[in-house]
């Protein structure tokens, strides 16, 4: 299953197709900003061009500005920044420094299979993340009890659009109890505000 996985992500670093035409064998369908697609190789580009680490909207292509009063607000509100694209790509750096960051991942590929309603849509998704996400053969499994786990299992005959949803809110509150005290303590969040802070006073 490992070697089948990395000949597929072999596969994943071709030319990008032509719009309409995605790619095939894809590790994920965009929402999870692992593959190498023309979305992620734009938002790289740009993310250069700047001081400071964005995150495009999951749904939109402008940029997020986040005021000073914004970041502070952050430290008050996990949901606050998690609804902040800025704000999760900059917890998702610090995730990605602690080895977590499928954490993340997995929560926003969750949130997009819940927007989906197509249903031939709905089951690869459903598949894209169980395999990158739930199974145990995967190196990005995120830590799910027994419990939820067999749960996901039972909904896999007939996938819907909140199959993991039960599964999204356990790696929401470890994310929120567990990792983000820790952020708000980390060099890439207080690093952050007094860039910002400084981008004021100048």
């Amino acid at each position: 299953m490992f070697e089948m996985r990395k000949r597929q992500q072999g596969r994943i670093e071709g030319p990008p197709q032509a719009p309409g035409h995605p790619r095939p064998n894809t590790c994920c369908l965009c929402w999870c900003g692992c593959c190498k697609c023309l979305w992620n190789e734009d938002r790289r580009e740009r993310s250069e061009r700047q001081t400071c680490t964005k995150m495009d909207s999951i749904e939109a292509t402008e940029e997020q500005h986040p005021t000073l009063d914004e970041m502070i607000a952050w430290s008050r509100s996990f949901e606050m920044m998690m609804r902040s694209p800025e704000g999760r790509d900059v917890f998702r750096e610090f995730l990605r420094s602690e080895y977590s960051e499928e954490n993340l991942m997995f929560w926003i590929a969750c949130e997009e299979l819940k927007k989906e309603s197509n249903s031939s849509a709905i089951d690869e998704k459903a598949r894209i993340i169980y395999e990158d996400y739930v199974s145990i053969l995967s190196p990005k499994e995120v830590s799910l009890d027994s419990r939820v786990r067999e749960v996901i299992n039972q909904s896999l005959a007939e996938p819907s659009s909140m199959m993991y949803e039960e599964a999204q809110l356990q790696i929401y509150t470890l994310m929120h109890r567990d990792s983000f005290p820790r952020f708000l303590n980390s060099s890439v969040y207080r690093d952050l505000l007094n860039s910002k802070r400084a981008c004021l006073d100048t």
